[in-house]
């Protein structure tokens, strides 16, 4: 193979690449770094609060809390042995902060940030036994800190859990709690008894019920069955192909034959089922969704109160989403209103939670690759009737082969899809990361395996500036980049260091690039991206009525195109059993 590679690239064609490429770069402007400043041993993530307040960074020994403004550190929590891999912060009142993190061995733990001091609140998966040892895969934490979802395994089993946190309750508990009862050798409370947080849900793989088999997909079931017919599509939970142990040691990462989910929490939406006890509290979560991998369904589940009996937390179905093709990758809009699926054969289906029904599913020319990722990206236009724009969203879609897709869609206009970049001919070229920046309209941030970085309007198509760290330095670990995006500061960090040919000892650094002191930005800033109003149930009646109104022709054409699927389909299996 790697004869082949050098076949297929050629000293000229490399010069001509590379020629291409610095022209490019010229005429596209630059963005240099505004600060830097060394980090930590062995850095591995990094996260920011949403105030734009604090940064949490996660490194060997522990983790640390910064100043996100003088990027200087602030506190920090070490013990020996441990390297924390992910982390999450979240403001959980004025002066409090929630910080969740999960380390080598596959501990999650959730602290608290409270007057210069850091406090271990909550040891998520204790090992009380060692044969039922369980691993954390991915933590999250809610906006607000009032709740957390961690994907655990155990034993080949895979589940999700969400709890309630007792968030008034560690208010107190932190403010009656002086900063001297902590072991400044250990960074551990002493003596300290925090309030115990609440599994409110557990949830597990569906599986498919005994004896709903299907031969093919159109086997008919009872009609009030629904349910069944829905998971029977799905593949059996119950297969060999998924006992497998959920961590390779010798590869070091999660197994990827494992059935894994992924989940999203959802905030009140308009008439969704929870939505009518949340009216006092609309920043609090009120469900969360979930889908498995293989899956074709999404999941809805609300967060009720934790229940008085610690095993009855295996969850009621509220609400499913059935989809025609198996799910991919998935993105929630900020205002959580609308759930975007990556589904298999090139499709794209936004769901409306404010309807209940999907907002549009589009193909894309992608038929090539399956998809990867995908997010949604800011578009406000400048001058149009937000009735008719509530409904309109875009998205950047990844592709596995590293094409880059741009999906706009929304009721009563045409769906729409361009493709942002050509497929790579040089693995360096690949997309790693691919985010949208919150407070650039209609920009992302685009990262390369090559370490080359840049800022790209979706919708003009065209790259913005290209994102430069300083001569003899390079992004550390380009495939999986350690960076935070700061909205309200409205700058980006990111882990750097020095070139191998430049230094033996290679301490990594972190790089700030501030996008509003680059003159070509001021077009793209948005003054206020966090504001979300919430309709009105009138608004939302006649937004609806509109939309309605809007799509009746394309909602006419979908109807004669199904109804034309059918009758082929009818025909098809006629034929088959005569």
């Amino acid at each position: 193979m790697s004869t082949y590679s050098r076949k297929s690239s050629t000293p000229d064609s490399n010069m001509r690449a590379a020629c291409s490429t610095e022209t490019s770069m010229k005429k596209t402007p630059m963005l240099e770094i505004s600060r830097a400043t060394e980090l930590p041993e062995s850095t591995l993530c990094v996260a920011c609060s949403a105030d734009g307040r604090f940064l949490g960074l996660g490194h060997s020994r522990g983790f640390s809390v910064w100043c996100a403004s003088s990027l200087l550190c602030a506190a920090e929590w070490l013990q020996d042995g441990l390297e924390m891999t992910s982390i999450q912060i979240t403001r959980m009142a004025e002066k409090a902060y929630l910080l969740g993190t999960v380390d080598d061995m596959g501990v999650a733990r959730v602290f608290a940030y409270h007057c210069e001091s850091i406090h271990l609140l909550s040891v998520i998966n204790t090992m009380e036994n060692i044969n039922k040892r369980s691993i954390c895969l991915t933590f999250e934490l809610s906006e607000g800190g009032h709740y957390g979802a961690a994907s655990i395994s155990c034993n080949s089993d895979v589940w999700l859990e969400v709890y309630h946190f007792p968030s008034d309750a560690w208010l107190k508990e932190l403010e009656m709690e002086p900063s001297q009862n902590q072991d400044p050798d250990s960074s551990a409370d002493v003596e300290v008894k925090w309030s115990p947080l609440a599994a409110v849900i557990k949830i597990q793989p569906p599986k498919n019920p005994a004896g709903t088999e299907l031969d093919g997909p159109l086997q008919v079931l009872p009609k009030n069955d629904f349910l069944t017919h829905c998971l029977a599509l799905d593949k059996d939970m119950g297969s060999s192909q998924w006992d497998e142990q959920p961590f390779d040691k010798e590869a070091g990462k999660i197994n990827e034959s494992l059935r894994l989910c992924s989940h999203h929490f959802l905030l009140p939406c308009g008439q969704f089922p929870g939505d009518s006890h949340a009216k006092d509290q609309p920043a609090l979560p009120v469900s969360v969704c979930v889908w498995w991998s293989s899956s074709h369904n999404l999941f809805h589940h609300l967060l009720r109160k934790a229940p008085k009996n610690k095993t009855d937390v295996e969850p009621m179905l509220d609400v499913l989403w059935p989809n025609a093709k198996e799910i991919l990758c998935s993105a929630v809009s900020r205002c959580t209103r609308f759930i975007a699926l990556g589904l298999d054969d090139a499709l794209v289906c936004v769901w409306d939670r404010q309807s209940g029904s999907p907002l549009s599913v589009v193909p894309v020319s992608a038929t090539d690759s399956a998809f990867s990722r995908m997010q949604f990206v800011d578009v406000r236009p400048e001058s149009a009737d937000d009735s008719q724009t509530a409904a309109t969203v875009c998205l950047s879609v990844l592709c596995k082969s590293g094409t880059v897709h741009a999906v706009t869609s929304g009721r009563g206009a045409p769906s729409c899809t361009a493709q942002l970049n050509e497929r790579p001919k040089d693995s360096g070229d690949i997309p790693t990361v691919i985010a949208p920046v919150p407070f650039l309209q209609s920009m992302t941030l685009v990262v390369q395996r090559n370490g080359k970085m840049f800022l790209q309007d979706v919708l003009n198509k065209t790259k913005v500036c290209f994102l430069n760290p300083p001569k003899t330095f390079q992004i550390s670990t380009p495939c999986s980049p350690v960076y935070a995006l700061n909205t309200k500061l409205q700058t980006l960090v990111i882990q750097g260091e020095q070139e191998s040919s430049c230094s033996a000892g290679r301490q990594s650094q972190l790089f700030s690039f501030t996008f509003g002191e680059h003159g070509i930005m001021e077009q793209y800033i948005i003054s206020h991206p966090d504001s979300q109003r919430q309709n009105t149930l009138e608004e939302a009646c006649n937004i609806y009525l509109l939309q309605r109104a809007l799509s009746v022709d394309e909602r006419s054409k979908a109807i004669a195109h199904t109804w034309k699927q059918l009758q082929d389909t009818a025909e098809l299996e006629q034929q088959r059993h005569s």
